[in-house]
Formats: structure tokens, C-alpha cells, sequence
């Protein structure tokens, strides 16, 4: 066999085996490297290369190696995962940077950090004032995990005391210009339904890209023409009006709640009694979603 043959053949073998043997070390090998795993997939490279292009008769010695290796890895992944001990050696532990806005000098020095990199890393994070973290750590993988302070936090209906509907994600009802038809029907519409949304927006079907449906019954359309936005149509009035009615009545409810004497707690109940009276002599046309 020419050896240019030879050597086409087991680099096809090798990369066959290496996605075998990597897929068994599973994705922790590829997203979050420890220092064992890090020196494992070098020595794994190297030993592939070995076998692709070594001619002499004990190549499949390689092949030998590789499943030791794995085998290996393999075993240190079950060991650390019963053995706090050994996760700490093996894996490492978190470095706290910064705690209460301070830097911690000592900690940057151990992780050979400078202040650059650090600030790199916040900004990463939307972070640009060291004193608005209250707590940042480096992981083991070398990520750093960034705690805003309170003050700081963004705020979210759950901060206010709002209750929202609850989200799902988008449905993908075309791609490319194709119709999803399956994806429709789980939605409870169909085809027909489809083309007249489009129709309305002087649209025809080769000249979508992506058409996506959200919990809200919105239609997202694009074209992927840069210039080019079709209107999106918007979610049911009388959805908007419920949701807008909820965290009325929510808001209400949570400054009661934070009333500081019993004059002002009487006067968001009385509020929110009439808002609630009024809600319920409304026609369930109107409420109806």
C-alpha cells in the first residue's frame, strides 16, 4: 500500500476514534476545562498526530494510549464527582476579586489577575464601576461571576410586587420561506391563517426568512434584506388590557402592604376594593382574553 494511502486512512481512523473518545468524555471536556483535562486533551492531540503520520509497525500502540487516556479522564470525572476533596485538587476552587467594592490585591497576585483583566472581565458583564459590585469570583474555568449591589440591581416586576404573565418562547413558524405546518397546528392555527397575515403586509412566502410566533400571539416577521422591516403585528388589546389590569391591582396590593399606618393601608384597600368593583361590573366580552 502507498504510504500516502496508508497515511489518509489512519488519519480518517484517527479522526473517527477521537470524536468517539470525545463524545465519551462528554461536554464538560469541551465547554469547562480543569488542569487534568487541559493536559488530557493535549496529550490526546499529540497521540492522534502519532498515529496519523508514524509508518512504523507498532502504530496501533497509539490506539492503546488513547483509550488509556480517555479511560483515565474518565475515571477522575466519577472520582471527582463523589469526592469534595479531590474536585478541590483537581478542579480548583473559586478566588473572590472583589467583595463589598474592593479589589482584593492579594487574590489578583494568586491569580496572576491585573487590574486591567479584572476590569475587562466586568465590563464583560455591563460592569464599569468597581464600587457597584458587591461580590465577583473567579470560577475555576477562569469565568468571573459578577453580584451587583442592591442599589445597583436592574429592576424586575418581581422588585415592584408585579405579577406578569407568564413567557414562552418563540415558535419558529417559517424558515427560508418555507412554512413550518406542524408548528402551526401545535399553535392551533394553519396554513390559510398564515398567508393572510403575510398578505396583509404585502408580503409573499419566498421573501421571508424567519416568521416567529410569541406567547403573546404576536407575529415577528423578517426578511433579512438590510432596509427591509416588515410590521410586526402586536398582541391582542384585550390581552394588554388584562395584563395591564393585573399589575395595577398587584401594585396596589404591595403598597398596602407597605403602609406605614392604618390611614394610609385603608386608602389602597379602598382603592383597590373600587378598582376591583369596577373590573368585575365590566361585560366578560371585555375580559375575556
Amino acid at each position: 500500500m502507498p504510504s500516502w494511502l496508508e497515511i489518509v486512512i489512519r488519519t480518517l481512523a484517527a479522526i473517527v476514534i477521537l470524536f468517539a473518545l470525545t463524545k465519551a468524555l462528554g461536554k464538560r471536556q469541551i465547554s469547562q476545562l480543569s488542569p487534568f483535562e487541559y493536559i488530557t486533551g493535549i496529550s490526546i492531540g499529540n497521540i492522534a498526530a502519532y498515529v496519523s503520520l508514524d509508518l512504523d509497525n507498532l502504530w496501533y500502540l497509539g490506539m492503546v494510549s488513547l483509550v488509556v487516556w480517555v479511560s483515565i479522564s474518565v475515571a477522575m470525572e466519577f472520582i471527582t464527582m463523589k469526592s469534595k476533596k479531590v474536585r478541590d485538587f483537581v478542579d480548583g476552587k473559586g478566588t473572590v476579586l472583589i467583595q463589598e467594592g474592593q479589589m482584593l490585591k492579594k487574590n489578583l497576585h494568586k491569580e496572576r489577575l491585573t487590574i486591567d483583566e479584572v476590569l475587562e472581565q466586568l465590563r464583560k458583564k455591563d460592569v464599569y464601576r468597581v464600587a457597584d459590585v458587591e461580590f465577583a469570583v473567579m470560577e475555576a474555568s477562569g469565568e468571573v461571576n459578577v453580584l451587583l449591589k442592591k442599589e445597583y440591581q436592574p429592576i424586575t416586576p418581581d422588585l415592584l410586587g408585579w405579577k406578569v404573565a407568564s413567557e414562552h418562547e418563540a415558535q419558529t413558524v417559517m424558515m427560508d420561506g418555507d412554512i413550518q405546518d406542524e408548528v402551526l397546528e401545535r399553535l392551533g392555527r394553519n396554513r390559510d391563517w398564515l398567508l393572510h397575515e403575510l398578505k396583509t403586509r404585502n408580503l409573499k412566502e419566498e421573501e421571508v426568512f424567519i416568521a416567529q410566533m410569541d406567547s403573546n400571539g404576536q407575529l415577528l416577521l423578517q426578511t433579512g434584506e438590510e432596509g427591509k422591516h416588515p410590521q410586526n403585528s402586536s398582541s391582542k388589546p384585550k390581552e394588554r388590557v388584562a395584563i395591564l389590569m393585573e399589575q395595577f391591582e398587584a401594585e396596589l396590593l404591595r403598597l398596602e402592604r407597605l403602609s406605614r399606618n392604618e390611614n394610609d393601608r385603608r386608602v389602597y384597600q379602598t382603592a383597590r376594593d373600587r378598582f376591583q368593583a369596577s373590573i368585575n361590573s365590566l361585560p366578560d366580552r371585555l375580559l375575556k382574553r
